[in-house]
């Protein structure tokens, strides 16, 4: 996954094809015309390494579920999407199988759903995936994502990106915990995402969905669907490809608009800042006799229509020393036209005593 400074969009699919390949193969088709970096797809082989038998959802999840070999045509249409691959591995079937193929398809990054996030025998195949692996930390514990992250880095794996955000058809905004973004970076020092799963009917959506930007978040995920009047698996959480766009351009420009970290100036900011012509500069209150000495009722603060090279604070390399020249009205007031010896800043002039 890109580490710029650029939002890292992944719209996911998870079992909204509810086993129909074609359909899926659509829904590609109309998400690859976002400008995405990646789509996300769920696998699961091995239903047996997955639940306990006779668990109430293995049928349903045994229908939903798209075999191995049928992955290939959908990884074949990826690559020419030029769309990177990110694969959700519920099971260790599933998860072999992507270590097997990862040179031959652009999959970017694997992911440990929340639900087996300690589960050691997940973690230990994921340690072999060369790119990033992604950690689904929704409903998990401090000790819980330490010991996931802990295990890998244990097995030389340092490429873990933490997702935060979880599922609940649809996710109350009262739960999602903004702030614990902000404690999980903090905490492991990792790249961390959020994947959000609010109401796609609510006008807040858009909004909910890029404020972590605003937080330094890069990685963005979202369930997108082709069929936003449909009542499909996972329809509690996807939004449209119209909605999608609209929130791809609403992160991108939160992003632009935070800048970079360092305290170098724009053009426009060093325009604004410009003492002078922006901020008021020092010049002669009154027209000021060559040799004189420059006194508080001397100096003005004004704007000007020529930058100048001292600064407002600078007022003490000017007060108290000597006109080198005539100097008029309104004229700016620098080393050129006063003659410059260093003093100590002194504030007592600058207000009345109380003493009598």
């Amino acid at each position: 996954m890109d580490k710029n400074n650029s939002i890292y969009f992944i719209a996911e699919t998870a079992f909204h094809h509810e086993g129909d390949v074609e359909f899926l193969m659509n829904l590609v088709k109309d998400i690859s015309c976002l400008e995405i970096n990646a789509v996300k797809f769920h696998l699961l082989f091995d239903l047996e390494d997955y639940i306990i038998k006779n668990h109430p959802a293995e049928e349903v999840l045994r229908k939903i579920s798209i075999p191995e070999q049928s992955w290939f045509q959908v990884f074949d249409y990826m690559k020419e999407t030029g769309k990177k691959i990110v694969l959700l591995c519920n099971d260790l079937k599933s998860l072999k199988f992507v270590n097997s193929i990862q040179n031959q398809y652009p999959i970017d990054a694997v992911e440990l759903h929340s639900t087996g996030l300690n589960d050691i025998f997940l973690l230990e195949e994921a340690a072999n995936f060369k790119k990033d692996i992604i950690l689904g930390v929704g409903g998990s514990t401090f000790d819980e994502v330490k010991f996931a992250v802990d295990f890998l880095k244990a097995q030389k794996q340092n490429n873990i990106v933490l997702m935060h955000g979880f599922q609940s058809y649809p996710t109350n905004y009262n739960d999602i915990n903004f702030k614990r973004i902000e404690m999980l970076s903090n905490a492991f020092g990792l790249p961390i995402g959020y994947a959000d799963h609010t109401d796609p009917k609510d006008s807040n959506n858009e909004v909910i969905s890029v404020l972590p930007v605003m937080n330094g978040v890069k990685i963005l995920e979202k369930h997108v669907t082709n069929k936003f009047s449909e009542q499909r698996i996972d329809a509690q959480a996807a939004v449209s490809i119209e909605t999608m766009g609209n929130i791809i351009r609403l992160a991108n420009t939160l992003n632009q608009s935070l800048g970079s970290d360092n305290l170098n100036f724009s053009e426009a900011e060093l325009n604004y800042g410009n003492t002078g012509p922006m901020k008021k500069a020092l010049v002669a209150r009154k027209p000021i006799k060559k040799g004189e000495i420059i006194t508080k009722e001397d100096i003005a603060f004004k704007r000007t229509t020529a930058s100048s090279p001292l600064l407002q604070k600078d007022i003490y390399k000017i007060l108290g020393n000597i006109a080198l020249e005539d100097i008029a009205q309104d004229t700016l007031l620098t080393n050129m036209n006063v003659e410059y010896a260093f003093k100590k800043q002194n504030f007592d002039q600058f207000f009345v005593s109380d003493k009598n």
